[in-house]
């Protein structure tokens, strides 16, 4: 299973150090959200900004997620620029509601606004609804096994090789692909899909150029603990893991007013990775307007945009 390859991942030895940068941009209001251990909200389809342009439907091989370790057809969402290509790859990985009924409802994993900031940037997207969710269904394998009051206690490698898996799959699927140049691609994810980019990441996957964390974690229930997620530092340690495994360029981007982790704690969490020497930084955003800084990336560009325009740019995009 996923998790027990992030065990003997996270059991390597670290790299060389080099210095992260952190930045953090004034303060603007509060509230409200959802993730693993959450009530009936959706976050995995959270409101989005921006005309959501139609999508090619693909479905790509998940090996050994299927019923008696068969490999499972997963369903993605593919759109590309005009053109015949090949294009630089954004592979989008989206978040997770704690209600199973809401992930079975998953219709869409990213947002207009994301969409088309990538096609204007002449990248190919693809967004895959993975394994637990929507038309993709399947067993549950991103469940931390906690429950309320965060007993009996989580474990988050589960969602984080869950997530992973779904996106080195989709990584293996990308480099068949004409249209694709599969030596420029980039990861994104947010909360518990910023969490599984964190964990491909440190896998060192081929033709990846960096990755954006929007909001990665596991472990939130803003209802019922608003910023103080369940067992914060089993995630200071599995981060600490990735960290010492990590050697590409990455980006972090949590909101002041996320209410799943709260203010402190994503800040620890990248300390603890930054510590392994990968070439990292931290934004902590300006908190989000209508209270739903967990879901950053989903809102207008000028919350977000401007830290990855400067991201891509470095990687020569």
């Amino acid at each position: 299973m996923p998790w027990l390859l992030l065990l003997a991942l996270l059991s390597g030895t670290a790299q060389s150090q080099t210095p992260s940068t952190q930045a953090t941009v004034p303060l603007a209001t509060s509230p409200v959200a959802v993730e693993d251990g959450a009530s009936a909200a959706e976050e995995a389809t959270t409101p989005v900004s921006g005309a959501h342009p139609k999508a090619e439907m693909v479905t790509i091989a998940v090996p050994h997620e299927g019923l008696f370790g068969s490999d499972i057809n997963m369903v993605a969402q593919l759109y590309k620029p005009a053109g015949p290509g090949p294009f630089p790859v954004l592979i989008y990985s989206h978040g997770r509601a704690g209600n199973p009924a809401v992930r079975g409802r998953l219709k869409s994993p990213i947002s207009g606004v994301q969409i088309n900031y990538w096609l204007e940037k002449n990248f190919a997207v693809v967004a895959p609804i993975r394994v637990g969710y929507g038309a993709t269904g399947g067993a549950d394998f991103e469940s931390n096994g906690g429950g309320a009051g965060c007993r009996p206690r989580p474990d988050f490698t589960r969602p984080a090789g869950g997530a992973s898996a779904g996106i080195l799959a989709t990584l293996a699927w990308v480099r068949k692909q004409p249209w694709a140049d599969a030596q420029r691609m980039i990861l994104e994810g947010q909360s518990v899909g910023g969490l599984g980019t964190v964990a491909a990441g440190a896998t060192r996957p081929d033709g990846v150029l960096g990755y954006i964390n929007f909001g990665g974690g596991a472990g939130g229930d803003p209802d019922r603990s608003p910023g103080h997620s369940c067992d914060p530092e089993q995630l200071t340690d599995l981060y600490s893991g990735f960290g010492k495994q990590t050697v590409m360029p990455n980006l972090w981007v949590y909101a002041l007013n996320d209410q799943y982790w709260g203010r402190d704690m994503p800040v620890a969490w990248h300390d603890a990775f930054a510590a392994g020497g990968s070439p990292t930084e931290f934004i902590h955003a300006a908190a989000v307007p209508d209270g739903d800084g967990h879901g950053l990336n989903h809102h207008a560009r000028e919350l977000w945009a401007p830290y990855v325009d400067a991201f891509l740019h470095a990687r020569g995009f």
